[in-house]
Protein backbone atom coordinates (compact mmCIF):
# COMPACT_ATOMS: atom_id res chain seq x y z
CA UNK A 1 0.00 0.00 0.00
CA UNK A 2 1.15 3.29 -1.25
CA UNK A 3 0.60 5.87 2.26
CA UNK A 4 1.82 9.24 3.10
CA UNK A 5 3.05 10.60 6.33
CA UNK A 6 3.32 14.42 7.49
CA UNK A 7 5.63 15.35 9.69
CA UNK A 8 7.58 12.25 8.55
CA UNK A 9 11.04 13.33 10.09
CA UNK A 10 9.26 13.94 13.65
CA UNK A 11 9.63 11.66 16.36
CA UNK A 12 6.03 9.96 15.70
CA UNK A 13 6.25 10.60 12.03
CA UNK A 14 9.73 8.67 11.61
CA UNK A 15 9.18 5.78 14.32
CA UNK A 16 5.58 5.31 11.88
CA UNK A 17 7.98 5.53 8.67
CA UNK A 18 10.12 3.12 9.69
CA UNK A 19 7.64 0.89 10.76
CA UNK A 20 5.65 0.66 7.72
CA UNK A 21 8.16 0.78 5.27
CA UNK A 22 10.07 -2.25 7.13
CA UNK A 23 6.22 -4.20 6.15
CA UNK A 24 6.49 -3.54 3.07
CA UNK A 25 4.68 -0.66 2.36
CA UNK A 26 5.52 2.34 0.01
CA UNK A 27 5.96 5.82 2.09
CA UNK A 28 5.94 9.44 1.01
CA UNK A 29 7.65 11.18 4.20
CA UNK A 30 6.42 14.84 3.95
CA UNK A 31 7.82 17.63 6.08
CA UNK A 32 10.00 20.67 6.13
CA UNK A 33 13.19 19.26 6.63
CA UNK A 34 14.24 20.91 9.74
CA UNK A 35 14.46 18.06 12.01
CA UNK A 36 17.90 16.60 11.30
CA UNK A 37 18.17 14.30 14.15
CA UNK A 38 17.72 11.47 12.33
CA UNK A 39 18.20 12.16 8.57
CA UNK A 40 18.43 8.57 7.73
CA UNK A 41 14.98 8.04 7.56
CA UNK A 42 14.82 10.12 4.17
CA UNK A 43 16.78 7.42 2.63
CA UNK A 44 15.61 3.95 4.87
CA UNK A 45 13.76 1.01 3.20
CA UNK A 46 10.85 2.09 0.92
CA UNK A 47 10.55 5.50 1.58
CA UNK A 48 10.37 8.58 -0.36
CA UNK A 49 11.15 12.10 1.18
CA UNK A 50 8.97 15.31 -0.21
CA UNK A 51 10.96 18.71 1.20
CA UNK A 52 7.41 20.32 2.05
CA UNK A 53 5.33 23.08 4.34
CA UNK A 54 2.19 21.64 5.22
CA UNK A 55 0.52 24.36 4.51
CA UNK A 56 1.57 24.22 0.68
CA UNK A 57 -1.44 22.61 -0.52
CA UNK A 58 -0.41 22.19 -4.43
CA UNK A 59 2.97 20.68 -3.23
CA UNK A 60 1.19 18.25 -1.00
CA UNK A 61 -1.07 17.17 -3.64
CA UNK A 62 1.55 16.31 -5.88
CA UNK A 63 3.22 14.56 -3.10
CA UNK A 64 -0.09 12.22 -2.07
CA UNK A 65 -0.18 11.84 -5.50
CA UNK A 66 -0.83 7.58 -5.73
CA UNK A 67 -1.41 7.26 -2.05
CA UNK A 68 -4.51 6.00 -0.88
CA UNK A 69 -4.40 6.72 2.76
CA UNK A 70 -2.70 9.64 4.94
CA UNK A 71 -1.05 10.13 8.43
CA UNK A 72 -1.31 13.71 9.68
CA UNK A 73 1.62 13.49 11.95
CA UNK A 74 2.94 17.27 11.63
CA UNK A 75 2.44 19.48 14.24
CA UNK A 76 4.54 21.63 17.25
CA UNK A 77 4.62 22.10 21.06
CA UNK A 78 6.23 25.47 20.59
CA UNK A 79 5.57 28.51 18.41
CA UNK A 80 8.69 30.47 16.95
CA UNK A 81 9.08 32.81 14.17
CA UNK A 82 8.64 30.46 11.24
CA UNK A 83 5.40 28.39 12.76
CA UNK A 84 2.87 29.07 14.89
CA UNK A 85 0.22 26.83 16.02
CA UNK A 86 -2.50 28.29 13.82
CA UNK A 87 -0.35 27.77 10.90
CA UNK A 88 0.49 24.06 12.06
CA UNK A 89 -2.30 22.97 13.41
CA UNK A 90 -5.02 24.70 11.97
CA UNK A 91 -4.06 25.71 8.29
CA UNK A 92 -1.99 22.17 7.58
CA UNK A 93 -4.99 20.21 8.15
CA UNK A 94 -7.21 22.34 6.03
CA UNK A 95 -4.60 22.26 3.39
CA UNK A 96 -4.34 18.74 3.89
CA UNK A 97 -7.45 17.86 3.41
CA UNK A 98 -8.13 19.84 0.83
CA UNK A 99 -4.93 18.35 -1.46
CA UNK A 100 -6.02 14.97 -0.40
CA UNK A 101 -9.43 15.36 -1.51
CA UNK A 102 -8.19 16.40 -4.93
CA UNK A 103 -5.37 13.46 -5.02
CA UNK A 104 -8.36 11.01 -4.41
CA UNK A 105 -6.87 10.08 -0.54
CA UNK A 106 -9.95 7.75 1.02
CA UNK A 107 -8.23 7.52 4.31
CA UNK A 108 -7.07 10.36 6.93
CA UNK A 109 -5.30 9.55 10.13
CA UNK A 110 -4.84 12.60 12.58
CA UNK A 111 -2.51 12.27 15.51
CA UNK A 112 -3.95 14.39 18.01
CA UNK A 113 -3.76 15.29 21.75
CA UNK A 114 -5.64 13.72 24.30
CA UNK A 115 -7.25 16.80 26.38
CA UNK A 116 -7.46 19.01 22.88
CA UNK A 117 -10.53 20.99 23.13
CA UNK A 118 -11.97 24.62 22.54
CA UNK A 119 -12.56 27.06 25.53
CA UNK A 120 -8.98 26.68 27.31
CA UNK A 121 -6.37 29.30 27.76
CA UNK A 122 -3.71 27.61 25.73
CA UNK A 123 -3.49 28.22 21.99
CA UNK A 124 -1.94 24.42 21.66
CA UNK A 125 -5.09 22.78 22.76
CA UNK A 126 -7.47 25.07 20.62
CA UNK A 127 -5.68 24.70 17.33
CA UNK A 128 -5.32 20.87 18.15
CA UNK A 129 -8.91 20.86 18.39
CA UNK A 130 -9.44 23.23 15.47
CA UNK A 131 -7.33 20.68 13.23
CA UNK A 132 -9.69 17.66 14.66
CA UNK A 133 -12.98 19.26 13.14
CA UNK A 134 -11.40 19.87 9.90
CA UNK A 135 -10.76 16.19 9.67
CA UNK A 136 -14.18 15.27 10.85
CA UNK A 137 -16.09 17.39 8.74
CA UNK A 138 -13.88 16.73 5.58
CA UNK A 139 -16.31 14.12 4.43
CA UNK A 140 -13.86 11.61 4.25
CA UNK A 141 -13.06 8.48 5.96
CA UNK A 142 -11.15 9.61 9.25
CA UNK A 143 -9.52 8.62 12.42
CA UNK A 144 -8.52 11.24 15.12
CA UNK A 145 -6.43 9.48 17.60
CA UNK A 146 -6.06 11.54 20.73
CA UNK A 147 -2.95 10.74 22.19
CA UNK A 148 -1.68 10.71 25.61
CA UNK A 149 2.32 11.97 26.20
CA UNK A 150 4.31 9.33 23.85
CA UNK A 151 7.62 8.53 24.89
CA UNK A 152 10.32 6.71 22.99
CA UNK A 153 13.63 7.18 20.96
CA UNK A 154 14.73 10.46 20.17
CA UNK A 155 11.34 12.10 21.98
CA UNK A 156 11.32 15.32 23.76
CA UNK A 157 10.70 13.96 27.24
CA UNK A 158 13.49 11.00 27.49
CA UNK A 159 15.65 13.43 25.06
CA UNK A 160 15.61 16.09 26.88
CA UNK A 161 15.11 15.10 30.72
CA UNK A 162 17.45 12.37 30.25
CA UNK A 163 19.70 15.37 29.43
CA UNK A 164 19.14 17.56 32.49
CA UNK A 165 19.43 15.05 34.82
CA UNK A 166 22.63 14.09 33.80
CA UNK A 167 23.70 17.86 34.73
CA UNK A 168 21.35 18.64 37.48
CA UNK A 169 19.11 16.15 39.86
CA UNK A 170 16.58 18.66 40.43
CA UNK A 171 13.06 18.49 38.92
CA UNK A 172 10.41 20.96 39.65
CA UNK A 173 6.66 19.96 39.68
CA UNK A 174 3.84 21.90 37.57
CA UNK A 175 1.51 22.95 40.05
CA UNK A 176 1.70 22.13 43.79
CA UNK A 177 -0.44 19.15 43.96
CA UNK A 178 0.75 17.69 40.58
CA UNK A 179 -2.07 15.98 38.17
CA UNK A 180 -1.78 12.90 36.73
CA UNK A 181 -0.41 11.48 33.17
CA UNK A 182 -0.46 8.05 31.57
CA UNK A 183 2.41 7.87 28.96
CA UNK A 184 2.11 5.68 25.95
CA UNK A 185 5.16 4.05 24.21
CA UNK A 186 5.70 5.10 20.65
CA UNK A 187 5.54 1.43 19.61
CA UNK A 188 2.36 1.57 20.61
CA UNK A 189 0.85 4.48 18.88
CA UNK A 190 2.40 3.34 16.27
CA UNK A 191 0.39 0.05 16.23
CA UNK A 192 -2.62 1.92 16.72
CA UNK A 193 -2.04 3.98 13.53
CA UNK A 194 -1.10 1.49 11.50
CA UNK A 195 -4.43 -0.47 12.30
CA UNK A 196 -6.61 2.80 11.20
CA UNK A 197 -4.12 3.75 8.16
CA UNK A 198 -3.73 0.26 6.65
CA UNK A 199 -5.75 -2.05 8.20
CA UNK A 200 -9.08 0.01 7.84
CA UNK A 201 -10.10 -0.20 11.66
CA UNK A 202 -11.43 2.65 13.61
CA UNK A 203 -13.47 4.06 10.87
CA UNK A 204 -15.03 7.31 11.41
CA UNK A 205 -13.80 7.55 14.92
CA UNK A 206 -12.25 9.88 17.73
CA UNK A 207 -10.38 7.57 19.97
CA UNK A 208 -8.38 7.65 22.78
CA UNK A 209 -5.01 6.27 23.30
CA UNK A 210 -3.45 6.22 26.39
CA UNK A 211 -1.10 4.36 28.39
CA UNK A 212 -1.80 1.72 30.79
CA UNK A 213 -0.40 3.13 33.76
CA UNK A 214 -1.85 6.31 35.82
CA UNK A 215 1.18 8.32 37.55
CA UNK A 216 2.14 12.01 38.84
CA UNK A 217 5.16 13.17 36.07
CA UNK A 218 7.32 13.14 39.12
CA UNK A 219 6.76 9.78 39.30
CA UNK A 220 7.82 8.89 36.16
CA UNK A 221 10.93 11.43 36.51
CA UNK A 222 12.33 9.48 39.84
CA UNK A 223 12.12 6.45 37.19
CA UNK A 224 13.96 8.18 34.84
CA UNK A 225 16.78 8.71 37.52
CA UNK A 226 17.08 5.82 38.73
CA UNK A 227 18.01 4.57 35.40
CA UNK A 228 20.46 7.12 35.23
CA UNK A 229 22.09 6.69 38.64
CA UNK A 230 20.79 9.30 40.04
CA UNK A 231 19.67 8.35 43.13
CA UNK A 232 19.71 11.77 45.38
CA UNK A 233 16.49 13.45 42.99
CA UNK A 234 15.40 16.54 44.20
CA UNK A 235 11.82 17.74 43.84
CA UNK A 236 10.67 21.01 43.80
CA UNK A 237 7.05 21.76 44.04
CA UNK A 238 6.30 25.04 42.07
CA UNK A 239 2.96 26.46 41.87
CA UNK A 240 1.94 26.81 37.81
CA UNK A 241 2.58 30.49 37.49
CA UNK A 242 6.24 30.35 38.46
CA UNK A 243 6.41 27.07 35.29
CA UNK A 244 4.64 29.60 33.29
CA UNK A 245 7.25 32.48 33.77
CA UNK A 246 9.66 29.50 33.53
CA UNK A 247 8.69 28.84 29.98
CA UNK A 248 7.92 32.39 29.48
CA UNK A 249 11.40 33.44 29.97
CA UNK A 250 12.81 30.48 28.29
CA UNK A 251 10.72 30.94 25.17
CA UNK A 252 11.62 34.81 25.08
CA UNK A 253 15.41 34.65 25.69
CA UNK A 254 16.74 31.08 24.60
CA UNK A 255 17.23 30.25 21.03
CA UNK A 256 16.41 26.28 21.95
CA UNK A 257 14.12 26.53 25.24
CA UNK A 258 14.32 23.83 27.46
CA UNK A 259 10.71 24.13 28.07
CA UNK A 260 7.47 25.88 26.35
CA UNK A 261 4.39 26.94 27.34
CA UNK A 262 2.35 24.27 25.77
CA UNK A 263 3.71 21.89 27.72
CA UNK A 264 3.48 23.66 30.96
CA UNK A 265 -0.21 23.87 30.27
CA UNK A 266 -0.28 20.13 29.61
CA UNK A 267 1.04 19.21 32.58
CA UNK A 268 -0.99 21.44 34.51
CA UNK A 269 -4.39 20.42 32.51
CA UNK A 270 -3.13 16.35 33.30
CA UNK A 271 -2.50 13.81 30.61
CA UNK A 272 -4.86 11.14 31.46
CA UNK A 273 -8.70 11.40 31.29
CA UNK A 274 -9.90 11.07 28.42
CA UNK A 275 -12.50 13.92 27.10
CA UNK A 276 -16.13 12.70 26.26
CA UNK A 277 -15.66 13.27 22.47
CA UNK A 278 -13.90 10.41 22.32
CA UNK A 279 -14.24 6.61 22.77
CA UNK A 280 -12.28 3.84 23.85
CA UNK A 281 -9.82 1.56 21.72
CA UNK A 282 -10.63 -2.24 21.67
CA UNK A 283 -8.35 -4.17 24.17
CA UNK A 284 -6.54 -5.66 21.28
CA UNK A 285 -5.66 -2.10 19.94
CA UNK A 286 -4.76 -0.48 23.62
CA UNK A 287 -1.42 0.06 24.63
CA UNK A 288 0.05 -2.36 27.01
CA UNK A 289 3.41 -1.45 27.31
CA UNK A 290 4.08 0.32 30.97
CA UNK A 291 7.08 2.82 31.99
CA UNK A 292 9.58 0.30 33.00
CA UNK A 293 13.12 0.56 33.60
CA UNK A 294 13.23 -1.51 29.94
CA UNK A 295 11.26 1.26 28.48
CA UNK A 296 13.30 3.89 29.57
CA UNK A 297 16.50 2.43 28.68
CA UNK A 298 15.13 1.32 25.13
CA UNK A 299 14.43 4.96 24.97
CA UNK A 300 16.87 7.46 26.34
CA UNK A 301 19.47 8.78 24.08
CA UNK A 302 23.03 7.08 23.97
Amino acid sequence: MRVAITGGTGFIGRHLARDLGERGHQVVVIARGLDVRDTAIRTARNIAFSQLDVTDTDGLRQALAGCEAVAHCAGSSREDRTQSYQRVHVEGARSLISAARQSGIHKVVLVSFLRARPGIRSRYHTTKWEGEQIVRESGLDFTVLKAGLVYGRGDHLLDRLGRLLRRLPVFATVGLRERTVRLVAVEDLVSVIRAALVEGELSRQTVAVVGPEELAFSTAVRRIAIVLNRKFLIILPLPVFAQRLLAWFSETFMPTPFVSGSQIEMLADGISEPLPDSESLPDRLAPKATFTEAQIRKGLPA
